[in-house]
């Protein structure tokens, strides 16, 4: 039997039935959810979820996602019956760490705009009469947050869906994916009668949940997730609660979290249910979730001896809990990634074939908005550069990364994480061919894509000694910290942080230092079709002639920045583009598939490396060691040349992303070494140092160069951005259509750096007079060891973002003096940088 179908969207959980919503509501109504169980407590996790929804995350993305949840299920309803009880959240601090945290939580909420305060023991103890105020130190109190019923959602989303034409099948488990050619063509499901059925597909979008690696194993895709049990457990009646509410409205208490001991709590009218991540990792292989369920799937043989230690520690939270007992309890599943983060988007080798995986209740309905987004206009409303399936590099997906990475993210899913906090294996995985030097220079190393990333050299310890006897001679004892900022930064700032970073910057602005560049995404466009693939698909003209570098951006096709490039042109049909990571590859990749001539995309990065040799006396360490001209005639900025460094091949890039005069040189892998070492040899005696990540973004804000995916993202414009210098309208490019009648002028919001009084880390909210709640957030933040201030870039409403304009921002709690300057805060008449 064959069945005609547009979309096949793959497991009828709240996330498959949320897809299936919200495509038909956009039109898409040849829709066909196949479910492998029953509708709708299909044995997934939805079926078991306890369904808390929590809006707050560090993620900006994340928290749109779950208010989206629960503006969408507030107005839910399934024969009558509410789908959403929103008894808000209350999280509790019983450490000095987690109050803290509290406050910077606090924080992330008013700059998302979640309505949220912080409260002491006695107004916890009020939300929740069980606990013990006397342990509590205080309380985040969110209070539209809520409990979703989560079966009840799906089937009222699957209800409306189905009157606009989707088809909901039931006992279909699917056993392929065909395909052909690159795209997917179908999907073949055997049904409870032991048939076989055809659905023919254009897309196929696959929402299975913690069966995904399976369905994905299917189709040749990997999913990167782990399926891990957590425990559940429902208390017998505590007297205490009586007469709270009746079963059917189930809770009035707000979800409860102890995050101090990875639990949580929620009510059912006179009893408790608890979860814990307090216990062991309890992986389960895809083989084994039918083979070790009990009641469905989900769930699994409940362990009570893992539940012991969280026993205790909740009932010493809420005393009155010592009267009632465990009732029953379970191990259920939910799925993990390597970094925490859903998998959205299409399959980078098999167009059609779209993933919606390792979503919670919390942010089920704001993923399924995304997808259908993406799907039917080309570009989501919400950021998702965090969760793109793309952004995964080749080594993150081996079974045995994804299996640590995940254990680790179940580990810590309560802890306090700092933002530059790395996880310490499997590690090292990427390195540059200069890690051994890094490390007889005492690099400290911090982790991004796989890559080591020297942070700073403790070889430069000395030189910062020499830094601040400087500047006590330059200003006496007030001086002490004038290039350093130490004193302006918090115990949490200066973790991961050291004052040496301040002897790097320096180096770098009045020597020369060596910055190792090699974690940049190198892609190589070549062949016939090069040129006009990459003038239809970035914003400015790359149609220079050969050894010529621009800069340029990538837009979807709403005009938002989904990265920015350099392009630098080696030949008539060959380019290098520095871009910033694996979705940046998949999007020339999938482009190049369909254009009309040949065109190949390659990513070249494993085997190359790249040297920053920046600053005032770069072209004296250069020159004498290489072939090429470097005079600012001979090699202007933003020129390419091919040459030879000493007895090293090179491609020579004459741009700088610290702004000062410089290249960046590129070599093949197993030439690095010699290069590197050829370059601080011929650089001793003109003081050049070894300078990492610290002083690189100290560097480059003090200059006002963007970071992709932290100051700016889709949901910017490049006019908002302060990209607009990077468009050229005369020509067109994918999201040109929707700049129009865009200008500078016209923006409502902009990106502007702060001269703050501390040194902040970003996400905190910006407040100003005359705004209610936060008028914008910050979004990168460093001290400026050039400058001398702690610098934080937001952004603001246009009618703020004029300098001179005073705000606060609210770190942890506090508020910071800080003015919206006028930028760029270093050499704005790039003198330096094109000498």
């Amino acid at each position: 039997m064959t069945v005609r179908a547009r979309v096949v969207i793959i497991g009828a959980g709240i996330v498959g039935c949320a897809l299936a919503d919200e495509l038909t509501a956009r039109g898409w109504t040849d829709v066909t959810v196949l479910e492998q169980g029953p509708l709708f407590a299909t044995g997934g996790s939805s079926s078991h979820a306890p369904g808390l929804v929590f809006q707050t995350n560090p993620s900006k993305t994340m928290t749109a996602f779950a208010e989206y949840t629960v503006h969408k299920y507030l107005g839910l309803t399934l024969d009558g019956r509410p789908c959403f009880n929103q008894v808000g959240g209350l999280e509790v601090a019983t450490t000095p760490e987690r109050w803290q945290d509290l406050h910077r939580k606090h924080g992330w909420a008013e700059a998302w705009g979640v309505p949220a305060e912080l409260v002491g023991p006695e107004r916890c103890a009020e939300l929740w009469p069980l606990l013990d105020p006397s342990r509590i130190l205080g309380g985040l109190h969110t209070p539209t947050d809520g409990l979703a019923w989560a079966l009840r959602c799906a089937e009222a989303q699957a209800r409306r869906a189905i009157d606009r034409g989707a088809r909901f099948l039931a006992r279909h488990r699917v056993t392929g994916i065909e395909q052909r050619g690159g795209r997917v063509t179908g999907v073949r499901a055997a049904t409870g009668d032991g048939t076989t059925e055809t659905f023919p597909a254009d897309v196929v979008v696959c929402a299975a949940g913690f069966w995904g690696p399976a369905i994905g194993a299917l189709a040749g895709v990997t999913v990167p997730l782990l399926p891990l049990a957590h425990q559940y457990v429902r208390t017998g009646p505590v007297p205490a609660l009586a007469g709270d509410c009746d079963e059917e409205v189930q809770a009035v208490r707000p979800i409860l979290r102890h995050q101090d001991r990875d639990l949580y709590f929620r009510q059912y009218a006179d009893r408790v249910g608890i979860g814990s991540y307090a216990h062991r990792p309890m992986p389960v292989r895809q083989d084994e979730i039918d083979a070790k369920a009990t009641v469905m799937p989900s769930m699994q043989a409940f362990t009570p001896e893992d539940f012991e230690p969280s026993w205790r520690d909740a009932v010493e939270l809420m005393p009155a809990l010592a009267e009632t007992k465990v009732e029953e309890g379970f191990n259920g599943i939910f799925s993990f990634t390597p970094d925490g983060f859903p998998l959205i988007g299409e399959a980078p080798d098999l167009s059609g074939f779209w993933l919606a995986e390792a979503v919670w209740v919390t942010h089920s309905a704001g993923v399924a908005r995304a997808v259908a987004e993406l799907l039917v206009d080309g570009h989501s409303a919400v950021d998702l550069h965090e969760c793109e399936l793309a952004r995964f590099e080749p080594v993150q997906l081996s079974p045995a990364y994804i299996e640590e990475r995940g254990r680790q993210n179940f580990v810590e899913v309560y802890d306090v994480v700092h933002p530059l906090q790395p996880m310490e294996s499997p590690r090292p995985l990427r390195t540059a061919p200069f890690y051994l030097r890094q490390r007889e220079l005492g690099a400290f190393f911090l982790e991004g894509g796989g890559w080591e990333r020297p942070h700073w050299f403790a070889a430069n310890a000395a030189a910062l000694d020499a830094l601040v006897r400087r500047g006590r001679e330059e200003a006496g004892p007030s001086g002490e910290d004038r290039y350093v900022g130490r004193n302006l930064r918090d115990e949490w700032a200066s973790r991961y942080w050291s004052p040496i970073a301040a002897a790097e910057a320096i180096a770098t602005r009045e020597r020369v230092a060596l910055h190792d560049m090699t974690p940049l995404k190198r892609i190589e466009v070549t062949g016939p079709g090069a040129l006009g693939l990459l003038q239809h698909l970035s914003t400015n003209d790359v149609d220079r002639p050969p050894g010529r570098v621009t800069y340029t951006l990538l837009l979807d096709p709403g005009g938002g920045v989904r990265s920015d490039l350099t392009v630098a042109r080696l030949g008539e049909d060959r380019f290098q583009v520095g871009a910033n990571g694996n979705p940046d590859l998949e999007w020339l990749a999938r482009h190049a598939r369909d254009w009309p001539e040949p065109v190949q995309v390659r990513d070249v990065t494993a085997g190359t490396c790249c040297v920053g040799v920046w600053g005032p006396l770069a072209r004296d360490l250069l020159q004498p060691l290489t072939d090429l001209d470097l005079s600012n005639d001979a090699f202007p900025y933003f020129a390419a040349r091919t040459g030879y460094v000493a007895q090293v091949p090179v491609t020579a890039l004459r741009v700088s992303y610290v702004g000062e005069l410089g290249w960046e040189l590129y070599t093949t892998a197993d030439l690095g070494l010699k290069l590197w070492d050829v370059l601080w040899r011929a650089g001793e005696h003109l003081g050049v140092a070894a300078a990492g990540r610290a002083a690189f973004e100290s560097l480059r804000i003090e200059k006002g160069y963007r970071r992709y995916g932290v100051d700016v993202t889709t949901e910017h414009n490049p006019y908002e951005a302060g990209l607009g210098f990077a468009v050229r309208r005369d020509k067109d490019f994918v999201g040109r259509a929707a700049l129009e009648g865009v200008t500078a002028e016209t923006v409502r919001r902009r990106l502007v750096p702060l001269l703050t009084k501390r040194v902040v880390m970003g996400r905190e909210p910006v407040y100003a007079d005359g705004h209610e709640g936060a008028a914008g957030y910050v979004t990168s933040a460093a001290f400026g060891h050039t400058i001398g201030r702690p610098i934080a870039y937001a952004w603001l409403p246009a009618e703020l973002a004029v300098p001179g304009t005073s705000v606060t921002v609210a770190y942890f709690g506090r508020r910071v003096p800080a003015q919206v300057a006028a930028e760029p805060l270093y050499d704005p008449e790039m003198a330096k940088i094109r000498c």
